[in-house]
């Protein structure tokens, strides 16, 4: 079957604007130009916008999109897997919220008592959730399932407090990258700030007393060769995984300065 812009953007819920502005960036193009200057879609193009708005409703950015739907190892079932397993996460995600809110309510009512811990439960358990389908895989080949079950538990134990600052560090680590980033010397003082900082951070995930320079120096170089990390840190800045791998090489002695 074949659509207009029109009928194809009311069949999806989206905007005609939209599909046009995804045929200017060139991520979705029609399968042809009618004699009266329409954009014909077939059913090529539906399965390809399903997989554009599936992508999109898990916050993936439509550069990111355009790479992963014109590679040519691009593999369409086992992306449905992935789509599938992701909404399987966020419904479990949203099921641990849910259950905390009837505890809170329930505890408002006086029919229970809800200690500060179980508060914050439903949230840290999100992140866990997020962070094991993001990077759980690649993190338990390399550092084992102990290491890996022991930094989750870590998390989930963490007091409130514990939780503000390791939630405030990340933020600072990212600000103060940002600011070294525009000086462009992965050795000068706010760059090994930065270092710093991220050694702080790691540390809520890692035991203090197993933190080794060769981990802190082997976890900043992942940050370059996975190209989720090198995309979260370049975001906003391109080169910024990279920098901050140099800056903690030479914050390690991985690197000499």
């Amino acid at each position: 079957m074949e659509y207009t812009v029109q009928k194809l953007a009311r069949l999806a819920g989206i905007s005609t604007r939209t599909l046009r502005f995804y045929d200017e960036i060139g991520i979705l193009k029609p399968a042809r130009i009618n004699s009266s200057g329409y954009r014909i879609y077939g059913q090529a193009e539906v399965d390809r916008l399903q997989h554009i708005l599936f992508y999109r409703e898990l916050g993936v950015s439509l550069d990111q999109i355009k790479a992963m739907l014109t590679d040519p190892s691009f593999d369409r079932s086992a992306a449905l897997q992935e789509h599938r397993q992701q909404l399987i996460d966020r419904r479990n995600q949203l099921d641990a919220l849910i259950a905390n809110v009837d505890m809170t309510i329930a505890s408002a009512e006086g029919s229970i008592s809800m200690s500060d811990k179980q508060k914050f439960d439903g949230f840290k358990q999100r992140m866990i959730d997020e962070n094991e389908r993001k990077y759980g895989k690649e993190a338990r080949e390399k550092y084992g399932d102990d290491a890996v079950n022991k930094s989750n538990a870590k998390l989930q134990n963490m007091t409130q407090e514990q939780y503000d600052e390791v939630t405030r560090l990340a933020k600072e680590v990212q600000d103060t990258l940002a600011e070294a980033y525009k000086q462009g010397d992965p050795a000068g003082e706010l760059a090994q700030k930065t270092a710093d900082l991220h050694r702080q951070w790691l540390c809520y995930y890692w035991d203090k007393d197993k933190y080794s320079k060769e981990a802190h120096a082997g976890l900043a170089q992942m940050y370059v060769d996975d190209e989720r990390f090198r995309a979260y840190y370049d975001v906003n800045q391109p080169g910024a995984a990279e920098f901050l791998r140099d800056a903690i090489h030479i914050y390690t002695g991985a690197k000499q300065q």
